[in-house]
């Protein structure tokens, strides 16, 4: 999605044109990655991190454009919203230190935008969802004045009919209807790549989709949406509902949801993600460009368009750089509180997925996808307060759980994870230190939030207390623990 189109209307050739190509290319893609030369190059992690820009008085601050011409950086991209950036980490070798190179490097970035957004009054925050966004700001004037963000709105609407319904309960309730996407501005993530290998890249996937209720339970930052108390991870439901185009079918079923959880098991490899993305989605942009070639390799641009305009949680991503290679992308994991905290997030969805891979078929075969599925929502709502359905020695029927006890469990197959990617002691102890330090306290971003507003709302209007709730969250960030040192005025 950080490609930019032409604005234009498109004709029914044009998507039988792109179809053609996308379908082709998916074949050439099969073929590509069974060749012995690809996914030769070292392991390597990458991310990217999504902020809202705030301003003097803790409310939405929309200038990404005008603050983007004071970058002058390239590793900062626009978001949807006028009042998001993003922020592209460059990519480091897995063996070593890697997370600490990437927090690093979120640091030198953050400070380097927190200078320049001073000039116009504006201040950098990395949180879920921004506590004080108010209604009048999922609509279009603060959409970001891009082509490709008008085209993804106005096609996205086209294809439903009718305006968006946003219905999210939890321990309060929002119900509200919006006409355009831009309640999806609302999540700001850090998404995660791993490079893997194409012969343990099923085993790998569906481990991380396994592991991701555990990952988003104690990474949960997301509790506050329109001053309302509602999931712990707030993002999961609001993603799905703000560019939800499916209409109800005069045969009674629907088509599978752009942001979803996944429709399965991967069998043997990545490339069928990516042909299941062909073959379940209707294009947005159906824009065919003269393909170029990266040494030899094809660039299948119209594929990764089309990938990138459907949202799995879990994504796979091709590229041509090198000898080529295929990644899993982590999408779940929220942006903030701190960066330590988003780096342990990061080593800890790893580190489980990697750890996980010898022993995935002995899970697969007692956890049904759908159970998995049903997890990772448990996970979403009530973040570390979750039960989940998990595996018990000599059981007979599922059986659910305490989340933390499993999380508990899994942090022994991450750290056996970063070992296998030959990650330094020092680095594993101090990321899941975080983690398991995070879990004995039993508090994380979204309770922290959660518990704040409680709490001061016993001495102040609910805007009093979410602007004030913002404020410490915001000084506890700029501080730089994780948030499991931070103070809890309701304790």
């Amino acid at each position: 999605m950080g490609k930019e189109v032409e604005e234009r209307e498109y004709t029914a050739d044009d998507y039988e044109a792109f179809n053609r190509c996308i379908h082709d290319q998916v074949d050439e893609l099969k073929q590509l990655i069974q060749t012995p030369t690809f996914d030769t190059d070292k392991l390597r992690l990458g991310a990217e991190l999504e902020v809202y820009l705030i301003d003097e008085n803790s409310s939405v601050s929309p200038v990404n454009l005008e603050l983007l011409a004071l970058l002058k950086d390239e590793q900062f991209q626009t978001e949807l919203n006028q009042f998001n950036l993003e922020i592209n980490l460059l990519p480091v070798d897995a063996k070593g230190k890697p997370f600490s190179q990437m927090t690093k490097e979120i640091l030198t970035k953050f400070n380097y935008l927190w200078s320049v957004a001073e000039k116009l009054k504006t201040r950098p925050l990395a949180i879920g969802i921004l506590p004080t966004l108010q209604e009048k700001h999922l609509a279009s004037e603060y959409m970001t004045q891009l082509a490709r963000y008008r085209v993804l709105s106005r096609e996205l609407s086209k294809q439903r009919g009718e305006p968006f319904h946003i219905k999210i309960g939890g321990d309060e309730n929002v119900d509200l209807t919006v006409d355009e996407v831009c309640a999806e501005g609302a999540n700001t993530s850090f998404q995660v790549h791993l490079m893997v290998k194409k012969d343990q890249f099923a085993n790998v996937f569906n481990a991380a989709q396994l592991t991701l209720p555990m990952a988003l339970g104690i990474s949960a930052n997301s509790s506050v949406f329109l001053g309302r108390c509602l999931w712990d991870e707030t993002r999961v439901v609001l993603f799905k509902q703000a560019i939800d185009d499916r209409i109800e079918e005069q045969s009674g079923w629907r088509q599978p949801a752009r942001v979803t959880f996944g429709h399965g098991w991967v069998r043997k490899s990545a490339w069928e993600l990516f042909s299941e993305s062909v073959n379940l989605y209707n294009p947005i942009f159906p824009i065919v460009e003269e393909n170029q070639k990266t040494q030899g390799l094809p660039e299948l641009n119209e594929l990764n368009l089309h990938l990138g305009s459907t949202w799995p949680w879990n994504r796979p991503v091709y590229s041509p750089e090198g000898n080529g290679h295929v990644r899993v992308e982590f999408r779940a994991l929220p942006a903030g509180p701190s960066a330590l905290d988003m780096v342990a997030n990061a080593a800890f969805s790893i580190g489980m997925a990697v750890g996980l891979e010898s022993k995935i078929d002995e899970y697969m075969a007692r956890i049904p996808f759908r159970f998995a599925e049903y997890n990772f929502y448990r996970a979403a709502k009530k973040g570390l307060d979750a039960t989940i359905l998990w595996p018990q020695k000599y059981q007979n029927k599922p059986v659910e759980i305490p989340l933390k006890n499993v999380i508990d469990e899994m942090l022994q197959v991450a750290n056996d994870g970063l070992i296998a990617l030959s990650v330094d002691q020092e680095e594993r102890d101090k990321y899941l230190g975080i983690i398991q330090r995070r879990l004995a306290v039993g508090v994380n971003g979204a309770s922290w939030q959660r518990n704040t507003l409680i709490h001061l709302r016993q001495s102040m209007s609910n805007e009093k207390a979410c602007k004030e709730m913002l404020n410490q969250y915001f000084s506890n960030q700029v501080g730089g623990q994780p948030v499991s040192e931070w103070e809890r005025c309701w304790q």
